[in-house]
């Protein structure tokens, strides 16, 4: 065609170069041009070689497109012809009794051709194929689906022939396909439901079978079937057609079965069969259950048939399209199940609920093998029943009304309640799915809290008691029982206060009642502002029971009662013993005004006489009369020593003692202390009763202080050294000098001080035994504690080894910086 096309083109071409041609070769035609008259034609020549040119390109195009249309057209025939073949190719596919399933591009699902009945129920989705565990067996299930994926992945085909559940033998084989892959389904036999008669009743269809026979074939079969004599009268039936006729409401037994199928019917559906030796079919309905169809034949002068519901898969119901919307929307789990108990609907909160591979779940997908899947993946309770747990759960199909199903424990923990309802007229179930985990978990945090609230309220030593708006009483523990002698029974039911006041009365004779009442009016006054309540109860019986009234929020009124009688007892008891030390205080007081006043007068008289006698005056004393003399001056020192102490404790038990802080010279303190020890320990027959060594370091620094206070804690720690010394045994003061601070150490070798002396230095409250106050532990001691307190200073006492006792005296060296500090 094309070069047609080009000599046709240059055709036209050499037309116009013919005329050219003509114009110069003829001589004749030449005579008479001359070169004005071709000057002229020139416009006019190349004007006509153009028009020439553009009629030529114009002719041209022209043809070209009258040719790509006249190719299109015979293309498109081309293409029409064999989508034309290859619908005629899918549609002998789609009427054959073989399964095609074809993977091609990647990232689209597979394709089917070809009837999906010749191997799953009528209605089902083509998809249900690939769940080969629904009609499969689990061994040829899972060899089927390896065999597929090395197919996909490694590209090996295969040849497999697997056995079905209904028995019979599949052909399974695959191959590539280009870049994708095919699998052919092919039965080998006849599907069993096309049969009007199952094949276990294939023995039974016939008119020489007995009854004996037929009845042993009907009971094993799992269909409601049934038996009848020739005059059309039920003889027997079997367990599914009983069950059946109870899910409808009749009263059946195996003496007289129900009648579920109308007779005449069937006989007229037969006489219209024309043949009675045939099996026939005939659809009824049997009330909300459904439509099914039921199949007789002729049995030894009678007849025999079974009950098939009839499928329900191929439209689906209109109410669950119009709510498919709605429950996708919702965030609430739900599937919802066919009575085949397949899937005709769920949403995706139900798929993330079970964590579902959303290319495996499909809809028509039977809810046992979903079931199988989940307790497969470790996603059902743990149930060691497995298969008796799923025959319950299934019972769901059975339901008339919705039911709330026991809750399932999962393993990882969460807890699913599920509810089921029946989804139609026709059967099947709805579920629906809550994750409950953390209701639970809030209900048992709130029972803990509710336990701990209640063994707490039952452990309180107060009665409590909340009465309600109506005034009965609402809560209440075993101690408002034993307070007011109510009976236990009679709290837990709940009383009015009315009740209550009655048997107090009862238990409390001369005042319970009473006391009820006045407690009455705080529970039912209603009043906004009303106030809370408090007070003592008096009770005839000698008890003292503090009580309040409290407005709780929520209107109630709470009441506690507490047993106050032993500690008001106590009260008073303190309340004695704290007037009678006022009253020792007062005389003690009286006591020191007399020490000071009465005792030291004539005091002052034994000791100027004392010493008049010892200076000669009298007249001179022989050694004995000196010695008496001696001791009555020693003894005077003492007694004086201790009216001072006296004195001085009494100032600080005041509290009005004050320090007079003065710089002080060490070592003339440690001189008065001396000589004062001299004057009690004084010699007697030459020997001397104290042996004081003195050891005071250089460069002290300053110490002021209050002196006579000082001096006063020498003497007493020394001469308390120095009494329970061994005569002649020494006693040693050393004093020291620290970073602002004046140490006194005494040191003796007498015997240890015990536990309780060194208490009683450190606390003079401190009561000592009878052989601790031969330790001299008694007001010296406890001046030295408080004086030293005074001045800021510390006390510690150690043990010296072997024998003796270290007291350590430490001071600030400025007692007007203690006085600050404090």
């Amino acid at each position: 065609m094309a070069p047609d096309r080009v000599r046709n083109d240059w055709g036209f071409a050499g037309c116009g170069a013919s005329l050219v041609t003509l114009l110069s070769a003829s001589p004749a035609l030449a005579q008479g041009i001359t070169i004005g008259n071709v000057m002229g034609a020139a416009p006019v020549a190349i004007a006509l070689g153009a028009g020439a040119f553009a009629l030529i390109a114009v002719a041209l195009v022209r043809r070209i497109i009258q040719d790509n249309r006249t190719a299109q057209q015979r293309s498109s025939a081309q293409v029409a012809g064999l989508r034309a073949r290859l619908d005629e190719y899918e549609a002998l596919l789609s009427g054959s009794r073989e399964i095609i399933v074809m993977w091609t591009n990647e990232g689209e699902g597979p394709r089917f051709l070809g009837q999906t009945s010749a191997l799953l129920p009528q209605g089902r989705r083509a998809e249900a194929v690939l769940d080969f565990t629904t009609w499969l067996t689990e061994t040829d299930a899972d060899r089927l689906a390896r065999a597929i994926e090395n197919l996909r992945v490694g590209g090996r085909g295969f040849e497999l022939p697997l056995k079905a559940l209904d028995g019979r033998t599949i052909r399974a084989s695959g191959s590539l396909l280009g870049n994708g892959a095919a699998l052919r389904l092919r039965p080998s036999g006849t599907p069993p439901v096309t049969d009007p008669v199952p094949a276990e009743l294939a023995a039974t269809a016939s008119p020489a079978t007995d009854y004996a026979t037929a009845r042993a074939v009907l009971a094993s079969l799992g269909k409601p079937a049934f038996l009848r004599d020739g005059t059309g009268r039920l003889i027997f039936a079997n367990a599914a057609y009983h069950d059946l006729a109870r899910a409808l409401g009749r009263r059946t037994s195996e003496s007289q079965p129900a009648e579920l199928v109308d007779f005449g019917l069937l006989q007229r559906n037969r006489a219209a069969l024309g043949d009675p030796r045939k099996p026939q079919s005939t659809v009824v309905t049997l009330g909300e259950i459904g439509d099914y169809e039921v199949v007789d034949f002729p049995v030894n002068g009678g007849t025999a048939g079974y009950l098939h519901p009839r499928s329900t898969e191929a439209p689906r119901d209109a109410g669950l399209q119009h709510l498919s919307a709605i429950i996708d929307a919702l965030a609430t789990p739900i599937a919802i199940f066919s009575p085949n108990r397949e899937l005709v609907q769920f949403n995706r909160a139900y798929r993330e609920l079970w964590d579902l591979d959303p290319n495996w779940l499909k809809l028509g997908m039977d809810e046992r093998a979903i079931l199988d899947k989940l307790r497969t993946e470790g996603k059902l309770p743990n149930d060691p029943d497995y298969q008796g747990w799923r025959n319950r759960h299934l019972t769901s199909y059975q339901l008339r009304a919705p039911k709330e199903l026991d809750p399932w424990h999962l393993p990882d923990g969460r807890t699913v309640q599920v509810i089921a309802a029946p989804a139609g007229p026709k059967g099947g179930v709805i579920y629906v799915f809550e994750d409950i985990t953390d209701q639970l978990n809030l209900k048992s945090q709130h029972r803990a809290v509710l336990d701990v609230q209640r063994s707490t309220l039952n452990a309180l030593t107060e009665g409590v008691a909340v009465f309600g708006t109506n005034g009965r009483l609402t809560l209440s523990n075993p101690k408002l029982s034993t307070l007011w002698k109510l009976p236990a029974n009679l709290l837990a039911a709940n009383p009015h206060i009315d009740q209550i006041a009655e048997t107090s009365a009862q238990a409390l004779p001369e005042d319970g009642a009473p006391i009820w009442r006045d407690l009455k009016r705080s529970i039912i006054d209603l009043n906004p502002t009303r106030s809370d309540r408090q007070g003592r109860i008096n009770r005839a019986d000698g008890k003292l029971i503090d009580y309040a009234v409290v407005r709780l929020p929520d209107g109630q009124t709470m009441m506690t009662f507490l047993d106050v009688t032993e500690s008001a007892n106590y009260q008073r008891v303190l309340k004695e013993r704290n007037e009678a030390l006022i009253t020792a205080d007062r005389l003690k007081d009286a006591f020191v005004q007399n020490v000071s006043y009465e005792l030291r007068s004539p005091l002052t008289n034994i000791i100027g006489f004392a010493d008049l006698l010892a200076s000669g005056v009298a007249g001179e004393l022989n050694e004995r009369q000196a010695s008496y003399t001696g001791y009555i001056r020693a003894a005077s020192a003492t007694l004086g020593v201790l009216i001072d102490n006296i004195l001085d404790l009494a100032t600080v038990d005041a509290g009005i003692a004050e320090l007079q802080p003065e710089p002080q010279d060490v070592v003339a303190l440690v001189e008065k202390a001396r000589a004062g020890l001299t004057a009690t320990f004084p010699e007697v027959d030459g020997q001397r009763a104290l042996n004081l060594k003195v050891v005071i370091e250089p460069d002290l620094p300053p110490f002021v202080a209050d002196g006579a206070r000082i001096v006063n804690v020498l003497y007493n720690l020394l001469s308390n050294a120095a009494r329970f010394s061994e005569p002649g045994g020494e006693v040693r003061l050393t004093v020291s000098g620290r970073t602002g601070r004046i140490q006194f150490v005494i040191e003796d070798e007498g015997a240890p001080m015990s536990e309780e002396m060194r208490q009683a230095l450190l606390d003079r409250n401190e009561t000592l035994a009878g052989s601790a106050r031969q330790r001299g532990a008694g007001l010296s001691l406890s001046i030295v504690r408080a004086f030293v307190n005074m001045h800021g200073g510390t006390i510690s006492v150690e043990r010296r080894e072997p024998r003796g006792t270290r007291v350590i005296i430490s001071l600030p060296s400025d007692a007007h910086m203690a006085g600050a500090a404090e």
